[in-house]
């Protein structure tokens, strides 16, 4: 049977892609807070070269790669059937929004988990090293996995998917795999090949803006109810209870988080509330359609402990995951990821019970090699594509382009102009820096962006 085009999927479908795109200048600001005052726009401008890079490959090839007929063993859509969207601008009769909606929707999850990846390598990573790292991920890494993971193969057969959610059947309602745990494991790797920032673990390298973080957490957390409940490609009861399990997981997890806090440090703190937010989100993000609210909560305030906790492991074990892309995203990821097979609740949509909830062991086995996977493939990926660009174009800033500040370096911009302030006299606030070409516009480095 034809489905109808159906007005009210359409327009949360519309609704949830322009929430999930907001997402990333959110990150923008989430990121830039977190790093110092010399650093903010370089920060910033990954997440928006990211956007510009990436929607254009998922038009040209990303989307053919990701949704395209399987072309060998459930890892690869055929890269040609839908080049520059070709085929795509009618309507589907199998479904009730068009086509394109459908396109845009995945394209905004493609450009975070892209954009995610940034903070592991804040303060070091050369701009345009930054976008061919970008678009090779993308379409080695990230396109494919989106197959494994978010292509279902046909009632009939005449359209096959990927292996993830067709061979093993994990359940990923919305990035657990494909977007965090897979951003998470290419941070990780990147972070070790760049190497640690100068002073890492002698110098305080504290977030210059805490203000702005809270903004970009306010604003990740309201778009990724688009992100969710827009994973139900409809106006129905499962976007209802994704929303809702968001919700408290989220809040859980904040808990989580402060209270881990508080009995560790003495001191809850607001990037701990922003961090704690982020944890959770990225925890329910897989499970929102195969938990009930108690397991929404579960989920949620274990991730923002462990998260809390795995942020420090970075000293501990001698890797420098500057924003903690690895503590965050790829630990709350697994998290979410393999907690639906302890926590997922016969009621929910999925009908699937976990291990605590009176199931049995078989879909924990499968959430956790449906991990593992993604985490050892894009982890390597990223690992081989890294190396290569730092050992042709370079991929790491030079040390005493660190020092001075990747803004002034990279952009020719600073994100503070302090000669703003006025004053004068012995201060280096207001000293502009000699600008390398004509009309570039520069603030010189001072001991506050240090």
């Amino acid at each position: 049977m034809e489905a109808e085009l159906n007005s009210g999927d359409t327009a949360w479908l519309l609704t949830s892609a322009s929430m999930v795109l907001l997402m990333t200048p959110g990150l923008a600001m989430f990121y830039g807070g977190m790093v110092r005052a010399k650093s903010v726009l370089n920060m910033m401008m990954m997440s928006f070269g990211a956007l510009g890079l990436i929607s254009v490959l998922w038009v040209l090839y990303g989307y053919s790669i990701a949704f395209g007929n399987d072309v060998g063993g459930g890892l690869l859509g055929n890269p040609v059937e839908y080049f520059g969207l070709n085929g795509l601008m009618g309507d589907d009769p199998s479904v009730t929004y068009p086509n394109m909606m459908f396109v845009g929707f995945q394209a905004v999850f493609a450009i975070i988990t892209v954009a995610l990846i940034s903070g592991a390598i804040a303060d070091r990573a050369k701009f345009g090293a930054w976008m061919v790292f970008a678009g090779v991920w993308a379409t080695l890494c990230y396109f494919p996995v989106a197959h494994w993971v978010f292509a279902f193969t046909s009632d009939d057969g005449s359209y096959v998917g990927g292996w993830i959610a067709n061979q093993l059947e994990a359940l990923d309602f919305a990035g657990g795999t494909a977007v965090h745990i897979n951003a998470g494991a290419a941070a990780l790797a990147l972070a070790l090949v760049l190497g640690k920032r100068k002073g890492f673990g002698r110098e305080p390298m504290r977030p210059h803006n805490l203000p702005l973080v809270m903004l970009g957490a306010g604003l990740l957390w309201f778009g990724w109810f688009g992100f969710n409940a827009g994973s139900a490609v409809a106006a129905d009861n499962v976007a209802a209870i994704a929303w809702t399990n968001t919700l408290v997981a989220t809040g859980a997890a904040i808990l989580g988080w402060l209270l881990t806090e508080r009995f560790r440090d003495g001191h809850p703190t607001s990037l701990g509330a922003a961090s704690g937010a982020v944890a959770g989100l990225v925890a329910i993000t897989p499970a929102a359609n195969a938990v009930n609210p108690v397991g929404a909560i579960l989920l949620g305030a274990v991730a923002g402990v462990l998260a809390a906790l795995a942020v420090g492991l970075k000293y501990k074990l001698g890797y420098d995951d500057s924003l903690d892309v690895v503590g965050v995203h790829l630990v709350a990821g697994l998290w979410g990821t393999i907690g639906i097979g302890l926590v997922g609740s016969a009621s929910a949509p999925t009908g699937e019970a976990g291990l605590l909830w009176g199931g049995g062991a078989g879909l924990l086995g499968r959430q956790t090699i449906g991990a593992v996977a993604v985490m050892v493939f894009s982890f390597v990926m990223a690992w081989i594509i890294g190396t290569i660009i730092q050992k042709t174009m370079g991929f790491r800033l030079d040390e005493e382009d660190e020092v001075a500040g990747i803004d002034q370096v990279e952009h020719a911009e600073t994100g503070y102009d302090f000669s703003a302030l006025g004053g004068g006299g012995g201060s280096r606030l207001g000293s502009p820096a000699p600008t390398t070409r004509p009309g570039a516009h520069s603030t010189g480095t001072s001991e506050v962006s240090a």
